[in-house]
């Protein structure tokens, strides 16, 4: 029995280092992909569909007798939760990914939790009490995030591995325009972030008024396929953009819609239900340190000594960020407790 219950607390580990690398290698394959010249929306409608037609019957089954109607307010939902969940995000993520490193890409994920607390704490969503040591951690955490972002913004570094890069000659105009992509890249994700906060808090509101999970990701899926076909097909009037030539392409499509959307939506959706967001939240920054392994090893790219101190910040002060959220959360689920205690105690002595 004892060794049943320490495999239980270890299956939550497991699969979150799972989903830790299928999105490790999902980011290269999108990397390569796109640097062969894979559309990026051509990537994001493709990517979806097969997501669609992997988890629509996982859907069906699990949840047919659960699924609530759908309404046109539930539509409404899906549509926006398409767009910032998935349509924008990965537009914006791609975007950034292409003039960026894999490594500097997914370092701006541990983004994510910091700015959906702020906007959190802007709407009044999430309480923000200062003078408690749970709130202190969740400003000190807030800021060192944001002073990595500024960092791994404003300075690149020296290189601190020595890879081969493709030489493009000493011209002054190649360097400046380098440094614009780099910049519009860093934009692109932050913008990614943002949009991926907005998707989270969507969710929170979604996920009460239609809780079937697997059948709303599924409509969410279906959603931003029909989303980025509509607009390639406004923006790209040339047929040959959906004709997939390459085996890297096709891999990269497949792989990225059913182990990168499909099977790690469901390891991180159950891991959630099992122990928690803050548990899931703390396992982002692994994937950084697998993608920094595949970007040298596979990729050959550069680590820049800005990308390093960056990231450190940035892991430092999301954890701050999760440790004052979690002291947050037990605070207030003992006062809970202890305020249903008095009330019991009073009914006892009225009876």
């Amino acid at each position: 029995m004892w060794g049943m219950a320490r495999i239980d607390e270890w299956k939550p580990v497991i699969a979150m280092l799972v989903f830790d690398l299928i999105s490790a290698v999902t980011t290269a394959l999108i990397k390569k992909a796109l640097q062969e010249g894979l559309d990026r929306l051509v990537l994001i409608t493709l990517r979806q569909l097969v997501a669609t037609v992997f988890l629509a019957p996982i859907a069906y089954f699990k949840e047919r007798s659960t699924r609530p109607k759908l309404t046109l307010e539930i539509l409404v939902y899906l549509f926006f939760s398409a767009a910032f969940g998935a349509a924008l995000s990965q537009y914006t993520f791609f975007y950034g990914l292409q003039y960026t490193t894999a490594t500097f890409a997914i370092t701006f994920t541990n983004m994510a939790p910091v700015l959906t607390f702020l906007i959190a704490v802007l709407l009044r969503v999430e309480s923000l009490n200062m003078k408690n040591k749970a709130g202190a951690a969740k400003i000190i955490g807030t800021l060192m995030s944001f002073a990595g972002v500024m960092l791994l913004t404003l300075y690149k570094g020296v290189a601190l591995t020595h890879q081969v890069e493709p030489s493009e000659g000493p011209d002054h105009h190649a360097a400046e325009s380098g440094k614009k992509s780099w910049t519009l890249g860093t934009v692109a994700l932050l913008a990614n972030c943002l949009c991926f906060s907005f998707w989270l808090l969507l969710q929170s509101k979604l996920t009460k008024k239609y809780p079937a999970l697997y059948s709303s990701t599924a409509y969410m899926f279906l959603i931003s396929s029909l989303q980025g076909g509509s607009l390639t097909a406004a923006i790209q009037r040339r047929a040959s953009v959906w004709i997939l030539t390459r085996p890297l392409e096709i891999v990269t499509i497949i792989y990225t819609g059913i182990m990168g959307s499909g099977v790690g939506y469901v390891l991180m959706t159950w891991c959630v239900e099992k122990r928690g967001p803050v548990f899931t939240s703390a396992f982002i920054p692994v994937i950084q340190i697998m993608v920094a392994m595949i970007d040298f090893f596979f990729l050959h790219e550069n680590l820049y000594l800005g990308s390093v101190l960056g990231s450190i910040l940035m892991i430092l002060g999301l954890y701050i960020l999760l440790w004052g959220k979690k002291r947050d959360a037990l605070e207030a689920s003992s006062s809970a407790t202890a305020k249903e205690e008095e009330e019991d105690k009073e009914k006892q002595v009225k009876s």
